[in-house]
């Protein structure tokens, strides 16, 4: 292991205890895992990860799935995109997220003029064209990465939108139901 790398782990453990690690690789997974990989991944002692991961899957964040008889955990994606909805449509006003999505409607659009095509897919293909240098092809690894996560966003931000009036009124009626109580 690299100094560097004893220096993260290190910054890591330092500054997380075991179960926010634990929480912190379980919510990210992109694919399901095993307890022993999460607790390795964690540094954290099987028992710990197996009862964080049983109270994560008690909470609804992650779901426990059988494969070939072993349990694996993933998060619960679905939670995880209302989460994020939520999110937006709290920290930001309607107009916020009107603007974000203008912005990122205007970058897509600069790179679609700039790279002459229609969607990052195109300009993935135009990796394999011979006449680029290796700083062409970074830039344009890059680009591609911006504008999946624009696509990302957009449809995120676009979700926020249409369900800002709902969550407003059910905020407003749980506000009205809170205020009618009696104390």
């Amino acid at each position: 292991m690299s100094e560097s790398s004893r220096d993260s782990v290190e910054t890591w453990t330092e500054t997380m205890s075991a179960r926010e690690r634990i929480r912190s690789i379980a919510e990210t997974l992109r694919e399901p895992r095993s307890i022993n990989w999460i607790s390795e991944q964690a540094d954290a002692a099987w028992s710990t990860t197996n009862e964080e991961l049983q109270d994560l899957v008690e909470q609804g964040r992650l779901r426990r799935v059988e494969a070939g008889g072993t349990t694996l955990y993933q998060p619960d994606y679905t939670r995880l995109l209302f989460d994020e909805i939520r999110t937006l449509i709290e920290e930001n006003t309607r107009e916020e997220l009107r603007n974000e999505l203008a912005a990122i409607t205007d970058e897509i659009e600069e790179w679609q003029e700039t790279y002459d095509v229609a969607m990052w897919e195109e300009l993935e293909q135009s990796l394999g064209d011979g006449d680029l240098s290796s700083a062409d092809i970074r830039e344009r690894r890059d680009v591609i990465a911006f504008w999946q996560e624009n696509e990302e966003d957009r449809k995120l931000i676009k979700h926020a939108l249409k369900l800002y009036s709902d969550v407003e009124s059910a905020r407003e009626h749980m506000t009205d139901a809170t205020d009618r109580a009696p104390s």
